[in-house]
């Protein structure tokens, strides 16, 4: 995201954080500090467990990943798939307590998760209801019917 005054911003979270800092609703980042400080703890785990999770089973394990991550660590990717459904039961079980990730509403840690979620199903077949993850599927196929959902 190119600013006005030319300074560059390329990670997504930050792009978020500038864009809410500008455009406050619909928030997705949280309204005060405490509410901030949990969404952002909840992003931060789907990030750093499901989402890196993926990616190293994804970028070791699909074939047509094979000329990027050369060489690919087969055996590593598959340990990686393993912690992607641990993750996701952990995930699922969150889910049989509350709504949304990170807790009552749809946040930025929704958005985090169904992303990783979608990339899994489309590269891996990875679909948590046939695991038996039945709070996570219902969560996914929630926001799936959300029209922001089908621009991806």
């Amino acid at each position: 995201l190119e600013l006005d005054d030319g300074r560059v911003l390329t990670e997504t979270r930050a792009i978020c954080t500038w864009l809410e800092g500008h455009h406050p609703e619909p928030n997705l980042m949280g309204h005060d500090a405490d509410e901030r400080a949990f969404i952002e703890m909840a992003d931060r785990r789907v990030e750093l467990y499901l989402m890196a999770g993926l990616a190293h089973w994804i970028r070791h394990c699909h074939p047509g990943l094979a000329p990027l991550e050369n060489p690919q660590f087969p055996d590593f990717g598959r340990s990686q798939g393993d912690k992607v459904v641990a993750v996701a039961r952990w995930l699922d079980h969150e889910l049989q307590t509350h709504p949304w990730v990170a807790g009552e509403r749809l946040t930025i840690a929704d958005i985090t998760a169904f992303c990783a979620l979608e990339f899994a199903r489309g590269l891996m077949k990875f679909v948590p209801g046939e695991l038996g993850f039945q709070a996570l599927q219902g969560w996914r196929d929630r926001m799936n019917e959300r029209p922001s959902a089908k621009v991806l």
